[in-house]
């Protein structure tokens, strides 16, 4: 029997490849501020720019994993999470310029509670109490860690609105990759999943933006990095990770990007932490380490996944 049947613990790669994810896509943010084109356009180039490396990939797998996974059992949860996808990209970056960074980056973080509730609700997915007090400890760390910038007010409704707007797409998101994970592999659920992220985005951006495409070399360089690190990189380790742990769990560790965000902000735009700052990143540390050992026990977190995939 695989792991993700008996509530054994996941592939010893399954933990750092979903830490790496996470780490991969806190540098989203930055991308975002460094663009020269819209944050739709932005979020397409991010998207479509990284298709070419998983078709190649999917290509390169065997052509039987390619049969299995095009059924629709499959290609059904992948096409919703490439919609999902889509209007998260289109919410979180509408939302980065119609409000604070600081409400745009915590008001996202709700997804795992998203993640959590709809887990339950829809597969019978159950959490311990002890994850339930992880997942606090590291919603708890992020108010710490952003509390002094993050302000609610009329001015900046509409932005906070799309912020959590973002969260219940993002994790609607979430459970659709770790649905169809079950029988496909991560290169095939980002190539199908991710054109159909960016039909959408290019229909949105083409409307509200008219420039799609960067128009100089240096925006072309933001682009490519930009899908290179967050798209190609982050986004592809969270869907190889989320076959091995729970839908949850991985919300859960992605609360790690703030962390990752704010020393950025100290090192590249000379925006030091301060002492409660510094307190509010450790406790984001600690909640994840209390939701990892709450994953660990078989009674925690049932899998959404039947299979270990590829």
């Amino acid at each position: 029997m695989n792991a993700n049947r008996t509530g054994s613990p996941p592939p010893k790669w399954a933990m750092p490849t979903l830490i790496l994810g996470a780490l991969a896509i806190g540098f989203s943010p930055i991308f975002v501020r460094l663009s020269e084109i819209g944050p739709i356009a932005t979020a397409f180039n991010r998207v479509v720019l990284a298709l070419p490396f998983f078709y190649v990939m999917v290509w390169l797998q065997p052509k039987a994993a390619t049969r299995v996974a095009c059924t629709r059992a499959v290609l059904i949860p992948t096409f919703i999470g490439g919609v999902f996808f889509a209007c998260d990209l289109c919410f979180w970056h509408w939302s980065i310029k119609l409000t604070s960074i600081a409400n745009a980056t915590v008001l996202p973080n709700f997804a795992p509670v998203v993640v959590v509730i709809a887990a339950w609700l829809l597969y019978g997915e159950r959490v311990s109490r002890r994850f339930v007090a992880g997942l606090t400890v590291a919603m708890l760390g992020i108010a710490v860690l952003l509390g002094n910038s993050f302000t609610l007010s009329a001015d900046h409704f509409m932005g906070d609105l799309l912020g959590l707007g973002t969260s219940v797409f993002y994790g609607g998101y979430i459970l659709a990759v770790a649905r169809a994970r079950r029988m496909a592999s991560a290169m095939f659920v980002m190539a199908v999943g991710g054109t159909v992220s960016a039909i959408i985005l290019w229909v949105v951006a083409a409307a509200a933006e008219g420039q799609v495409w960067p128009q100089t070399s240096h925006g072309w360089t933001i682009a490519l990095l930009q899908s290179a690190t967050v798209q190609a990189g982050g986004q592809a380790l969270i869907a190889a990770s989320l076959a091995h742990v729970a839908a949850g769990f991985g919300a859960t560790v992605l609360l790690l990007q703030p962390v990752v965000a704010a020393l950025i902000g100290w090192v590249w735009f000379d925006e030091p932490l301060s002492l409660w700052q510094a307190l509010g990143a450790f406790a984001i540390l600690g909640g994840v380490e209390i939701a990892r050992r709450a994953s660990l026990t078989r009674s925690s977190i049932t899998k959404i996944s039947d299979t270990d995939g590829a």
